[in-house]
Order: C-alpha cells, then sequence, then structure tokens
C-alpha cells in the first residue's frame, strides 16, 4: 500500500521526532528545533520559546510508545492512542494547499502551537496506516544495542534498521566475523 506524500511526511517526521530523544542534544536548543522544522517543512505558528520546545521533547515519548503499541501487535490499544492525540489536540481535518504541496489534509489551525500540529500530524499519519492496516510497518531498530523507532515505508517490506546507520554497522560486524 503507497500512503500519501503527506502521510509519508508525517510519518519520517514522527520518526525523527521520536528518535531525537534517543541523544539529548538532538532537540536541546531552540537552534535544534528551528532547523527540525525546516527540515520537515513545518508551517504554521511557532512561538521560538524554551516552553515550545519543552512542549515538542515532551511529545517524543507518546511516540515512542505508539511505535511499541504498533511492534508489538496492539491494534486496539494503538487506536485507543492515536484517539486520544486527535481528541486532546481538538483535531478539526480540512483539504489545504500551500507551498508547493497539491491537496492535502491538516487536522488543525495554523495557529496551534507547534507541539499540538506535530501530534495531529502525525495522529493523522497514524490513522491512515490503520484504515490500511498497514500497522506491521512501525518497529523497532533490528539492533540489540538501539532502541530506535522505525517505520517500513518500502514496497518489499524490508526495512529492519534505523536510520542512524545500524544496518551498515551490523553488516561489517557479519563481514569481519565471516572473514575471521
Amino acid at each position: 500500500m503507497a500512503f500519501t506524500h503527506d502521510a509519508q511526511a508525517s510519518l519520517r517526521c514522527a520518526v525523527d521526532l521520536a528518535n531525537s530523544g534517543l541523544d539529548e542534544e538532538a532537540l536541546g536548543t531552540l537552534e535544534a528545533l528551528d532547523a527540525f522544522c525546516a527540515k520537515w517543512d513545518v508551517t504554521g505558528r511557532r512561538d521560538h520559546t524554551a516552553a515550545e520546545l519543552a512542549e515538542v521533547q515532551a511529545l517524543r515519548p507518546r511516540l515512542v510508545r505508539m511505535w511499541h503499541l504498533a511492534a508489538a501487535g496492539d491494534e486496539t490499544a494503538f487506536v485507543g492512542e492515536v484517539n486520544v492525540l486527535l481528541r486532546e489536540s481538538e483535531a478539526l481535518p480540512q483539504l489545504v494547499t500551500h507551498d508547493g504541496w497539491d491537496w492535502h489534509i491538516h487536522a488543525h489551525r495554523p495557529d496551534a502551537p507547534l507541539a499540538r500540529r506535530l501530534t495531529v500530524e502525525a495522529a493523522m499519519a497514524f490513522v491512515d496506516v490503520v484504515r490500511a492496516g498497514e500497522l506491521d510497518r512501525f518497529s523497532i531498530c533490528a539492533a540489540d544495542d538501539c532502541d530506535a523507532v522505525v517505520i517500513d515505508l518500502s514496497r518489499n517490506r524490508s526495512r529492519k534498521f534505523c536510520e542512524a546507520g545500524c544496518g551498515n554497522r551490523i553488516a561489517a560486524q557479519a563481514y569481519r566475523a565471516r572473514k575471521g
């Protein structure tokens, strides 16, 4: 199943945000938050305050929890949490087009706080995944020493490792072990 461009972007953004909590410095400053928002083309209101940064950082454990529920195959709990995210964020779906993107859904007002917009974008992408019956696309990195979350958007469902290079590291270790 191919997800819409905005759903894929929201899923990848959610992965990046969730995994930014693995390294304290990955999202530890307002400048890092600015770079994160630029990387993911986050539009709408920005306060550029320590409180805004703290709200975004507080979202990370909730996203990681979503991945663990999905990876465990607990669809009922996953859907329950998605609904909580949507309800708490006062989601209001609407079609929009902007910045070169074709029609897509925003489920928040552009003046909503950043953390709320990131929450809703992730939750709406989670809705698409559940409706498509594709919850198995969520996983945790297969490297024994890594807790990063992974979203497998590949056609052949072959993604096992995170973006931090664990796949290459594991392959190099296996190669060295074979060459002994």
